[in-house]
């Protein structure tokens, strides 16, 4: 049946929610130049708000990162609710093949409910990206504490959970949801996972799908597991997911629950590594929904302030009067949402003299040989050779150019196989003082990460710094480099 939920709203007014408050919210955004995706703000039930940021659009396919666990949690809840699992079993009954014969006892006796608490026995996730078998660290790792005891963030307790998953249904979790879940909300057909190195999905970190499909999970959770009238997981299930299990407050948070942060004002939340939220308050009957990337600059709390003070305590009961000429502005902005570039100026009287001259740099942690520019108006190319040869990457100066990052040895769908092909890419670039170049590199693909790179001239002489913000990839662009400009 066609679902009535998460159509437009006539306004934001006519859900209580004043368009200044999220016109004001966009342009904070913009001016604190948070790397924002997409935004959705859901007011009971419609669609108050919706915004992207170019190239995003709604049809996007964005990375989840660690909502990717909450997605997980649902799965978990379907095989209860249908007798498959319990959750106070322990998780070695389904791992025999991966289980030492001298398994410790803080172990043997980890339950699901323990792993969903985030109260493994150990004190930090037990694999790393170079680990062959993620689900065998676990059992294999020395424990520190007896588990269902303290928290501690442990992505592989997700890991874990969604193998759980995958063995008892014999297909990949968001193929066993599909059907229970997934498709009675709209969910995206084309939505994936990338896959641990011993080929099961990560569900800890690797969903592929938009920020409606986040949303609608999300949705489906504040309303105790309806959609409509339609009861698709259980009650009982929803409402111990979605309450504080454990306490996790010596890290300053609320509470966490099944593989689902507490939040203040009795909300409750999915939250993803860089910024992919999904807030949700159901005293308010309100969710707010975002994807961007802000690795590096915290977790979220921009976006999550930003929120808060433009938009959720603007909130009223009750239908406001319509502002047109505000609401006008605020779809005219909406419309015009763009990724901001690389702030400064175009052009620096530097700029001619350094037009295609290479320089050649000292020994450096990035293993850069030579390298040079190449500018022609509001474009550019930096062509340069480190120790996997040749590349060039193009950038705009004061506007973003779509490409490829030029390196071909990172991740693709399956954790620790390189597939061998670049990622995509937003590249810009200004001059942020007379002999200074700076770089913004937004890495787009199905990982996410930011390069900042500066180069500042000195008469003959060049001074390079590169930092980044990725997960297990940029690691050949950090770092600071001198040269000098060559005599050829």
């Amino acid at each position: 049946m066609k679902s009535e939920l998460f159509l437009p709203a006539s306004s934001p007014e006519s859900v209580g929610i004043p368009s200044s408050a999220v016109l004001n919210f966009i342009e904070r955004i913009d001016r604190d130049q948070i790397c924002m995706h997409g935004f959705l703000l859901l007011r009971k039930g419609q669609i108050a708000a919706e915004g992207y940021w170019s190239p995003y659009s709604e049809n996007s396919m964005h990375r989840m990162y660690s909502v990717s666990k909450s997605f997980v949690a649902l799965a978990i809840g379907l095989m209860v609710d249908e007798g498959k699992i319990n959750l106070d079993d322990q998780v070695v009954k389904f791992f025999k093949d991966k289980t030492p014969q001298d398994i410790h006892p803080y172990l043997a006796q980890a339950t699901i409910r323990d792993l969903l608490m985030m109260a493994t026995p150990h004190t930090t996730t037990s694999y790393t990206r170079h680990d062959s078998d993620w689900a065998a660290t676990f059992f294999n790792k020395k424990p520190s504490h007896p588990p269902g005891t303290i928290f501690s963030y442990d992505t592989s307790a997700t890991v874990i959970l969604g193998t759980i998953v995958e063995r008892k249904s014999g297909v990949p979790f968001l193929e066993y949801m599909r059907e229970r879940l997934l498709d009675p909300i709209g969910f995206s057909r084309d939505a994936w996972c990338i896959e641990t190195p011993e080929g099961t999905s990560w569900g800890g970190s690797g969903v592929i799908c938009t920020l409606r499909d986040m949303a609608k999970l999300a949705y489906v959770c504040m309303n105790k597991g309806r959609w409509n009238d339609l009861q698709l997981i259980s009650e009982q299930y929803i409402n111990a997911a979605t309450s504080k299990q454990i306490d996790n407050s010596f890290s300053d948070n609320h509470g966490y629950g099944y593989q689902i942060w507490m939040e203040k004002d009795n909300g409750f939340a999915f939250r993803g590594m860089g910024s992919q939220l999904a807030l949700c308050f159901p005293g308010k009957d309100l969710l707010f929904a975002c994807i961007a990337d802000t690795q590096g600059a915290g977790t979220g709390t921009g976006i999550d302030h930003a929120f808060r003070e433009e938009i959720f305590s603007k909130i009223e009961d009750s239908p406001l009067p319509y502002d047109a000429e505000t609401n006008s502005n605020l779809n005219n902005k909406i419309e015009n949402l763009k990724i901001i570039p690389q702030q400064g100026k175009p052009t620096s009287s530097l700029g001619q003299k350094i037009n295609g001259k290479w320089y050649h740099l000292n020994e450096n942690p990035m293993g850069i040989s030579k390298m040079r520019f190449i500018i022609n108006g509001d474009e550019g190319r930096w062509e340069y050779e480190n120790a996997s040869g040749e590349h060039q990457l193009t950038f705009g100066i004061g506007k973003i150019l779509h490409g490829v990052f030029p390196q071909k040895n990172y991740f693709g769908e399956r954790i620790g196989t390189i597939p061998g092909r670049c990622y995509d890419c937003l590249s810009s670039a200004a001059w942020v003082e007379e002999h200074k170049l700076n770089m913004l590199v937004y890495i787009t693909d199905i990982y996410l990460g930011t390069l900042k790179l500066s180069f500042s001239f000195k008469e003959n002489e060049i001074s390079i710094y590169m930092t980044k913000a990725a997960e297990w990839f940029l690691d050949e662009y950090t770092g600071f480099a001198g040269g000098f400009l060559a005599n050829d």
